[in-house]
């Protein structure tokens, strides 16, 4: 059996949660953190973002504590829709790919629910400097990587719906 990585090596220097395969020994929705831990990893990521004094296992609970019945699953939109709506009230939301494009790509920061392997998904990118995002807890090959907001749509937006929650 191989050694998993310790919950630190999913941080960022700069803070943000990375990796969610190293929170496989905390428990979401019932289940493994690595296997599904991307809801409040983004609103973490978000959180961080904005400035907020968060801790990522208060996110955890709170967001996990949020869902009506113990069973396993995603992080329902019903949620990241109050989460949001009690830490980041001017969260923008946008249904369909051009909207949510559109929306994010006047933003300073977002959260995309998509679906990555034709699996749901949430993510947090930020607008840099330079106009590129930087896209967090992608998928394995992407944790923390930086490029234009077009290419990674072209490139992960292909199946479902996409929604961005957006920081104007």
């Amino acid at each position: 059996m191989t050694e998993l990585p310790p919950i630190s090596a999913g941080f960022s220097a700069d803070g943000y949660i990375v990796d969610q395969d190293c929170f496989s020994s905390v428990r979401y929705r019932t289940m493994r953190g690595d296997y599904n831990s991307c809801g409040w990893i983004a609103a973490y990521n978000l959180r961080h973002f904005l400035g907020h004094p968060v801790v990522w296992e208060e996110v955890l609970h709170e967001m996990d504590g949020m869902h009506r019945l113990r069973l396993p699953g995603p992080t329902l939109m019903r949620v990241m829709r109050a989460y949001l709506g009690r830490y980041v009230p001017d969260c923008r939301e946008a249904d369909g790919r051009e909207a949510a494009l559109k929306l994010a790509a006047r933003s300073r920061a977002c959260i995309f629910r998509y679906q990555e392997e034709r699996v749901p998904h949430f993510i947090t990118c930020i607008r840099l400097e330079d106009g590129r995002f930087r896209f967090f807890n992608v998928d394995d090959r992407i944790s923390d990587e930086a490029e234009p907001l077009d290419r990674f749509a072209a490139e992960h937006f292909r199946h479902g719906c996409v929604i961005a929650l957006a920081v104007l």
